[in-house]
């Protein structure tokens, strides 16, 4: 056994901490059985709500099962890729599940994502697009962007993978050290999984429904969001474009057919 991290990234999420604390906790309360410890962190992206003031709220609750709750807090808001940053940086597990306050992913398949996790797998994605899949509800101009781009990176980088722009996923400790992204905002989610792939890092996708929000509105910027993916989009062609040149090159200098 080891330990378990469940990262939580919250802004200005008052409506929805205390549904997802008490939707959360008995779900860890299930896997603690199987685990060393558990480990959760609820990260405040300088919300200017009392979603902090809840947060802490949690954390001083007393738990059971070897299950520890920490409450941090950016004190300003520096958007969801930063937020990610903080939950990796903080978390202490083996292995690190990021997932959404919102409920748009049940908190109960944490276990279904983790039940993925194989000893050759370093990440696992859930996954609305995958043909096992499936989304609840939720606006289709909402769908546009997320399948749009998850398009394209299957075109880009892996086929094989139907969802690139997830938040909810676990991670092995080794990849959330090894693997680099620069973005603070939503476009961190693709990021990580792209360039995860591009370096050879295993990822399995856990097929799930994605449901519309119960509480509250998406904090999203479809518009921004469309730009950024835009950008990195290219960067990735370019970077694909680079290493098939480079492969080129490398077997014409060593007197091989490319």
């Amino acid at each position: 056994m080891s330990v378990l991290s469940i990262v939580v990234p919250c802004y200005n999420e008052e409506g929805n901490v205390e549904t997802f604390s008490a939707t959360l906790m008995p779900v860890l309360e299930k896997l603690a059985p199987s685990w060393d410890a558990i480990d959760v962190v609820l990260i405040d992206d300088g919300s200017t709500d009392a979603t902090y003031a809840q947060l802490q709220e949690i954390a001083r609750a007393p738990q059971k099962n070897g299950i520890t709750v920490r409450a941090v807090t950016h004190g300003v808001n520096k958007g969801l890729g930063a937020a990610i940053k903080t939950g990796f940086r903080e978390a202490v597990g083996d292995v690190i599940v990021m997932t959404d306050s919102d409920g748009t992913y049940p908190f109960d398949t944490i276990p279904d994502v983790l039940a993925f996790l194989g000893e050759d797998v370093d990440i696992v994605t859930a996954s609305a697009y995958h043909p096992e899949g499936g989304v609840e509800n939720v606006p289709g101009y909402r769908l546009v962007l997320s399948k749009g781009a998850s398009a394209l990176y299957r075109i880009f980088v892996d086929p094989r993978i139907h969802t690139y722009t997830c938040l909810f996923r676990a991670y092995r400790r080794r990849v959330v050290e090894a693997i680099d992204f620069q973005s603070n905002d939503f476009l961190a989610c693709a990021e990580i999984l792209v360039n995860a792939r591009l370096a050879g890092i295993k990822v399995a996708e856990a097929p799930a429904i994605l449901k519309s929000r119960a509480i509250g509105q998406s904090k999203a910027r479809l518009a921004r969001i469309t730009k950024s993916h835009l950008r990195f989009q290219a960067q990735v062609i370019g970077r694909r474009i680079a290493g098939l040149f480079g492969k080129k090159s490398e077997a014409k200098k060593n007197g091989v057919r490319p």
